[in-house]
C-alpha cells in the first residue's frame, strides 16, 4: 500500500510540473515581454508627460491583483502617450490604444464567468495582441521621431 501511495504522489508531482512548465509557457512569458513593452512605451514619454512610473507594470504579476491593476496600466499607458504626442503636436493618434485596451481588460475580467470562460479568453487573447501591437507602434513612433 506504501508503495501505492509514493506512486501516486510522484506522478502529482510530475503533473504538477507539466502543469507549471505550461502555465510559464502560455501565460507568464508572453505577460513578461508584454510588460516590457508597456514599461518601454512610458520609458518613450518625458518624465512629465507619465502618468505611471514605468516600473509599476510589473505589478501586474501579483495574481488577482493584475485584474484591476490592468485598467490602471491601461489608461496611464494610453494618457501618457496621448500627452506626449499632443505635445510633439502629432496629428491622428487617436486615444492612444486606450479604448481597444479598455475593452481588453473588461473581456479578461468577465472570463471569470463560468459559462462563457472559453469564449471570453480568446477574445481577451487577441485583444490583447491587437493591443500590444498598437502600443508597440505608438512607441516606435515616439521613438522615431524623439526632439
Amino acid at each position: 500500500m506504501m508503495t501505492h501511495d509514493l506512486f501516486l504522489g510522484m506522478a502529482a508531482g510530475v503533473v504538477f510540473f507539466y502543469l507549471l512548465i505550461l502555465f510559464l509557457g502560455i501565460w507568464l512569458i508572453p505577460a513578461i515581454f508584454y510588460l516590457i513593452s508597456m514599461q518601454g512605451a512610458l520609458e518613450a514619454v518625458s518624465p512629465k508627460n507619465r502618468s505611471l512610473t514605468p516600473g509599476l507594470v510589473w505589478l501586474y504579476l501579483i495574481p488577482l491583483f493584475n485584474l484591476i491593476w490592468q485598467f490602471f496600466i491601461i489608461v496611464n499607458v494610453s494618457a501618457s502617450l496621448k500627452r506626449e504626442y499632443t505635445e510633439r503636436q502629432a496629428q491622428n493618434v487617436g486615444d492612444c490604444g486606450y479604448g481597444l485596451g479598455i475593452a481588453m481588460c473588461i473581456v479578461s475580467v468577465c472570463a471569470i464567468i463560468p459559462i462563457l470562460w472559453f469564449f471570453m479568453w480568446v477574445a481577451a487573447l487577441i485583444l490583447w495582441i491587437i493591443y500590444w501591437a498598437k502600443i508597440v507602434e505608438l512607441k516606435n513612433g515616439l521613438l522615431a521621431t524623439r526632439p
